[in-house]
């Protein structure tokens, strides 16, 4: 089976071997000193141009203006672009001038990542740039990059297909360095958030993964088996109960950022794995929680945008405390006209069908009452607005409410429509836990495959005492989402999640059929590029015409083989 490369892919190929035969290693090993970057560049030598006159930097070659013994380049890191002046005479200083001219000139390319020493100037026109004085190849690109022009600060012909973006994230990072930004910024949301619980003093702690019980959320688990133990195992769906563990055994305030995963549907704001800070801290209640949240985002705004109204979409969000406090039964008084408290599952079940909901038999109060809330309320919740005092049956990890045993101290804190966060008052009563994980498994049996399972362990924990505590979850996807105003999930994920790549086939003759008619195995790559997939396709060539297109191909792609004959092509076509 051959591998089907463009004519692009042999050109660079052939570079290759040509560096090769040079003595020249397209991927040394040894280490390149790199002791400056493009942003300290730029950001410090317009305030002192006696900086940096002895530099070694190293990053990918992006554009090339080559101009007879002198030639500019645009070299990319980590950090950003600067351009490098490149001449002949510096980097060959000796009679041997093939660096530049046979390295530089015709075997580079876009894409290629090279090292460079020398020393920062201005030009004539006014721009920062490095005169190089050496240069050394550290890796050769086999593949193009796409190409993005662009001109008058205009882009055309941007890498923006988001499939192709999404699986090959490697190049999207490369040729559109605002995708870097949104990740930079996820990580200081994270090491905002982490700053904010350590000055508190709460534990970060890590807890399992592959559980035997998916507990601490109503989803869908993923399955898997583990041989030696011979037993089914999940993945975690939730880290709630462990960490509420650890409240019992004395520590007073612990979080983790954990991936979860869940085996449910996919859309924009939804990744079947993900990343979420739970916290959890003794003592408190869910009062005390919103107001630890509003200050926690407060923060985060400010260390991300220096103020804490942020974009997202068309709306301009702000996130300076206090928030919206609305309980839930009056938002949906407010939002849908009705009044939910005290309505039993079949007057749930008629309102719903009332305002055309979709809904299914298995579904009891708390799923009917969460669907009138998602149709009615959800989109209307644009700046961040704590919902809560949520029925009983829509939260079973969740404390009883002090003063209505129907509704439970939860809320949820939604922004631009969407829930962002999840906090309870938890639940420390063994005896009530038991009846609400008993009361899930009758759900179960009705057929909601998102019911919670009976964890006994935890029950157990309980039973020693755990102190009144409050807890709260966020996803930081979708924190992310707002705080760089991206529409889709995928955008702030690295590696989203994403169906298999269709590869096409190769289709024609394999390189035998080729090889036993007389062809070289050297121009089966070349007949195949000038269009001939079969051997078939050759009895209708004209061999004065094919020996000048694969002549031609041949010089264009810079090809190492024996020139052909007329009675070569003839043979083949004979044969």
């Amino acid at each position: 089976m051959y591998q089907e490369i463009s004519e692009q892919e042999a050109i660079r190929r052939n570079s290759l071997k040509e560096l090769e035969a040079l003595g020249i290693n397209p991927y040394p090993a040894e280490a390149y000193k790199v002791n400056v970057n493009t942003s300290e560049i730029h950001t410090n030598f317009p305030t002192d141009n006696n900086l940096y006159q002895e530099i070694s930097i190293a990053g990918r070659i992006m554009t090339r203006r080559i101009m007879g013994a002198a030639s500019f380049v645009d070299l990319q890191d980590s950090f950003g672009r600067i351009q490098l002046y490149i001449k002949r005479d510096e980097i060959c200083p000796g009679e041997d001038k093939t660096l530049y001219n046979t390295v530089f000139k015709r075997l580079l390319d876009i894409g290629d990542i090279i090292g460079v020493t020398g020393y920062v100037f201005i030009t004539q026109m006014g721009e920062i740039s490095i005169h190089v004085k050496s240069l050394k190849i550290l890796s050769k690109s086999l593949r193009p990059l796409p190409v993005v022009k662009e001109k008058d600060e205009q882009v055309f012909d941007a890498f923006s297909d988001p499939e192709a973006r999404y699986r090959m994230r490697y190049v999207d990072l490369i040729v559109n360095p605002e995708v870097r930004d949104i990740f930079v910024k996820r990580n200081k949301i994270i090491s905002i958030m982490r700053s904010f619980f350590n000055e508190s003093d709460y534990l970060e702690v890590e807890t399992p993964i592959l559980q035997p019980i998916p507990g601490g959320a109503a989803a869908r688990p993923f399955i898997t088996h583990h041989n030696a133990l011979d037993m089914p195992l999940y993945l975690r769906i939730a880290n709630e109960l462990y960490l509420k563990k650890l409240i019992v055994g004395g520590f007073e305030g612990v979080y983790e950022f954990a991936k979860d995963f869940r085996n449910e549907g996919m859309d924009r704001t939804h990744n079947p794995e993900f990343t979420v800070l739970e916290i959890y801290v003794a003592y408190k209640d869910y009062f005390w929680m919103m107001e630890y949240v509003e200050q926690m985002l407060e923060r985060v705004a400010l260390g991300l945008h220096k103020q804490t109204e942020v974009t997202v979409g068309n709306h301009k969000i702000d996130f300076k405390s206090p928030f919206r406090r609305l309980t839930m039964n009056d938002a949906i008084q407010e939002y849908a006209g009705v009044d939910i408290s005290g309505k039993t599952e079949k007057e749930l079940a008629e309102i719903c069908k009332s305002m055309n909901i979709a809904i299914d038999p298995s579904m009891g109060k708390g799923k009917l009452i969460d669907a009138i809330f998602g149709e009615k309320c959800e989109h209307h919740l644009i700046q961040p607005t704590f919902i809560m005092d949520y029925p009983i049956e829509m939260s079973p990890l969740c404390k009883r409410h002090r003063t209505n045993p129907e509704l439970t101290e939860r809320f949820e804190l939604f922004v631009n429509g969407k829930e962002l966060c999840n906090a309870y008052s938890e639940l420390n009563d063994p005896i009530d836990q038991l009846n609400r994980f008993q009361d899930q498994l009758s759900l179960s049996q009705k057929g909601d495959d998102e019911a919670m399972f009976i964890d006994m362990d935890f029950v157990r924990a309980l039973e020693y005492g755990m102190p009144t505590c409050s807890g709260m979850g966020i996803g930081i996807d979708r924190l992310t989402m707002f705080m760089t105003n991206q529409p889709s999930i995928q955008d702030v994920l690295l590696f989203p999640q994403m169906r298999p790549e269709k590869k096409s086939m190769p289709t024609g003759d394999p390189d035998e059929a080729f090889v036993k008619i007389g062809v070289p195995e050297s121009w089966v790559e070349v007949l195949r590029k000038q269009g001939f997939k079969t051997t078939a396709q050759l009895k209708e060539a004209n061999p004065n015409k094919l020996l000048n297109d694969l002549g031609g191909l041949r010089k264009k792609m810079k090809l190492d083989i024996p020139a052909l004959k007329l009675e070569d092509i003839k043979s083949w076509i004979e044969a």
